[in-house]
């Protein structure tokens, strides 16, 4: 009698659901920490500052632990606690902790209730909103963004029934694509080696595949691979935001430049008020753009800054960078147009002063000319 092999069983395994917010213009760690210092002697909530090895933020983020209500989402349930972490730039990320077990079919159950969760997506915003409240004296500028960036990270520690973890890919390729993908129908094949395409390993015992919306990570201790793509999501986050931010800001420009003409005496002085409003947009994008490309270094791990460069690929964050650097240089030219308008019309101004005040001066020797002239 031939024995079938046996079904691939996750016997233990965590998701992570993340959910980042731009929170403000910028937040000063080190009054954070003085603030939720204060807040953890009243049993509110834990915080931390860490980095797993050869990462290094400049500063270091702001981890905070709260507690939450556990939710049931599919067949699980999530942990009674969120943590928060803050980074320079003005960005928060939510992680909430989902432990499972099961087959993949019951991983993919998962999956799809995760994707666009009411309650995961309401609670997130309502903790962001009172972590922000508590330390709103340490934010420059707080407003939460309407963007909201979620990523869901599934780690396998332990699982039966695969020989190797090629192995799975070549037998369950199709349902893992599904579960990266959050669909319930069976997809092509092109489909399923696109959500494939990007796995990375260190060694024989580990596995990431990552895609756009989710990752799966077969590892023991998958720690340093789950600090990359929590930080990839910020960076995405905070790339729409500006990306947002300056389309906004190129619009508004546009219309200073070609709506309809105003008085004289209003073009003077509105047009440095518009002048000051593109100079802050450019500078506050730029300083933005500069501290999140610069948060995070790598160091002296070659894995993991592979690891990194395939993500920002996956996230399209290239893409995002050209886009921005595009449109702060477009800024720039209307800036320039702006500036030169203004310059123009001041000079223009200054002539008919001045002739005016010539005029004023003649005046008073015109009687004389006409006695002159007898």
């Amino acid at each position: 009698m031939i024995s079938m092999p046996e079904k691939l069983t996750i016997t233990r395994g965590k998701c992570y659901a993340l959910f980042a917010f731009d929170v403000g213009m910028s937040i000063d760690l080190d009054a954070c920490d003085k603030i939720l210092a204060e807040e953890s002697k009243r049993g509110g909530l834990r915080h931390r500052r860490k980095a797993p090895p050869y990462f290094e933020y400049r500063p270091l983020p702001v981890r905070v632990t709260r507690r939450v209500q556990s939710f049931p989402i599919a067949q699980f349930r999530s942990e009674a606690q969120v943590e928060v972490t803050l980074f320079d730039f003005g960005a928060a990320q939510l992680i909430y902790s989902i432990p499972f077990s099961g087959s993949l079919e019951d991983l993919l159950e998962l999956s799809l209730a995760l994707y666009d969760n009411p309650l995961l997506l309401s609670d997130s915003r309502q903790q962001v909103e009172e972590v922000v409240h508590i330390v709103r004296e340490a934010i420059q500028r707080p407003s939460i963004s309407d963007f909201v960036e979620d990523y869901f990270i599934y780690e396998v520690p332990e699982f039966r029934g695969a020989t190797s973890l090629e192995n799975i890919i070549s037998d369950y390729g199709a349902v893992i694509a599904q579960i990266l993908r959050a669909e319930n129908f069976s997809l092509s094949d092109q489909e399923v080696a696109d959500a494939l395409a990007v796995r990375m390993s260190c060694g024989p015992t580990d596995l990431a595949l990552i895609d756009w919306a989710s990752a799966l990570v077969f590892d023991v201790d998958a720690e340093d691979v789950r600090t990359v793509l929590e930080f990839a999501n910020v960076e995405l986050l905070e790339m729409r935001c500006m990306d947002q931010e300056l389309d906004d800001g190129l619009e508004q420009a546009y219309r200073t430049l070609t709506g309809p003409p105003k008085p004289w005496w209003r073009q003077l002085f509105s047009a440095d008020r518009e002048i000051d409003r593109v100079a802050q947009l450019q500078a506050d994008c730029a300083m933005m753009f500069e501290g999140v490309n610069n948060a995070l270094k790598l160091l002296g791990d070659q894995w993991l800054a592979r690891l990194y460069v395939a993500t920002s690929k996956r996230f399209h964050l290239p893409d995002w960078d050209a886009s921005i650097l595009r449109k702060l240089s477009t800024l720039e030219s209307i800036y320039e147009k702006i500036s030169d308008r203004a310059s123009a019309r001041r000079l223009e101004a200054l002539e008919w002063i001045i002739i005016i005040l010539i005029a004023i001066s003649v005046i008073p020797t015109i009687p004389s000319l006409f006695t002159w002239l007898k």
